[in-house]
Formats: structure tokens, sequence, C-alpha cells
């Protein structure tokens, strides 16, 4: 269901400067601070693997603040929780499926982040050598973590780690094609004049958009 699309460069860019004028990528924009600190990155990445599940993002988001509130707002304080502690956090936040499984999975992830990498993700960043290739496979290589999770981290991450940009999920890529705004990362990147945090707040924007059908909203036709 096509919209009205933007088609001079600099109307496609006068739009991306609105997208992004918040100055807060997807993250921020739901109240998750994406900081270059170990608690911070940890907290992106389990919202990245609860965004990655089928359903509501609502109840993705409601989970990660549910997981960040009950005090597990790092790897090491994660890996300590019980089981059916984190069964009761993610049933309490709306959780629907197998949370049984999904609590494994995330007790699974940051016992691995603890002891691979002391529960700082910069250190995955520095195994990798800065290399976008390598700290994709490293990410991939943690539980409950594949492709899409990782598009997604790196959605918010890109912002501190700017040598991983462009990056843009498929939500965002989604919102870009029906708006006239281009159809990859690179062409995303050429409306944020190829700076990584500004592209961070236009991704999240974009993705945003389109997870709350905001296109009405954002070419001002119904």
């Amino acid at each position: 269901m096509p919209t009205s699309l933007i088609t001079p460069v600099e109307d496609r860019k006068r739009l991306a400067r609105r997208l992004a004028g918040s100055g807060r990528g997807f993250a921020e924009q739901y109240g998750f601070r994406v900081t270059n600190n170990p608690a911070s990155l940890f907290q992106v990445l389990y919202l990245a693997v609860l965004l990655a599940r089928r359903g509501d993002f609502r109840r993705a988001l409601d989970g990660a603040r549910g997981v960040r509130d009950e005090g597990w707002d790092s790897a090491a304080r994660l890996a300590n929780s019980l089981h059916e502690d984190r069964v009761r956090v993610l049933r309490a936040s709306g959780q629907r499926g197998d949370v049984d499984a999904l609590a494994d999975v995330l007790g699974d992830l940051a016992r691995v982040v603890v002891e691979r990498y002391r529960g700082d993700l910069r250190r995955l960043r520095a195994v990798a050598h800065h290399d976008p290739g390598r700290e994709r496979a490293l990410l991939a290589q943690l539980p409950g973590v594949d492709d899409q999770v990782v598009d997604l981290f790196l959605r918010e991450a890109q912002a501190l780690w700017r040598e991983v940009a462009p990056v843009a999920d498929r939500r965002a890529l989604a919102a870009a094609r029906r708006l006239g705004l281009g159809r990859s990362a690179d062409d995303l990147a050429g409306l944020a004049s190829g700076e990584s945090e500004q592209l961070a707040w236009l991704v999240g924007a974009l993705a945003r958009v389109d997870l709350e059908h905001r296109y009405a909203e954002v070419t001002g036709r119904p």
C-alpha cells in the first residue's frame, strides 16, 4: 500500500533530519541508554534478543524493562539470577510462548558473556580488533543471538562502534522503502552524511515508524 514518496534529494534529507531530530536511537526512545559501558551494552543486547521474538514489540520492551528493574542490569547480575526468578519476571512482564526456554536463553547469554568477556562486550570488540565482520561473527556465537539479533544490537551500537556502520534492520529498511528514503543501509548513511550517530538515530526512528504504524503522521497523509 504505497504512500506519498519523497523523491527530490533535499526533500529526502529534510525528512531524514526530521526523523533523526530527537537525538535518540530506538532503544533510548524507550528508556534504554546507549552508552559505551558494560551494563548499557548488555541491556541493549538482551533487548535485541527479546525484540527478535515474534509478537508485539511492546511486550519485548516490557520484558527488557522487567529484567533491568529486577536489578539484573549487567551480565554478572543476570548470570547470578535463578531460573525460576527469571521465569517469574518474564511472565509478569507479559511474555508469551515458551517462557521457560526464554529464561534459559537469557541466563545462558549472561553466563557466556561473563565467561568469555568478563561481562563486558567491549572486550568482544577488542578481541575482534574492531573488525565489523569479526564482531558480527563473535556476537552470533552467543546464546540466543542470530543474525536478526546482531542487526538489532548493532543498529543501536553503531552510534558508539562506528566501524560497524552502516547498519539498518529490516523494520527500518521497510520504512525507508515506503517513505522513498532508500533501499539499503548505505542509502540511509548518505542521508545521515555518513555520521554513525546520526544514522543510528535515523534508523531507530524508521524502525519505530514501522512498528508503531506512524506513516500517516510522518507523511501528513491518511
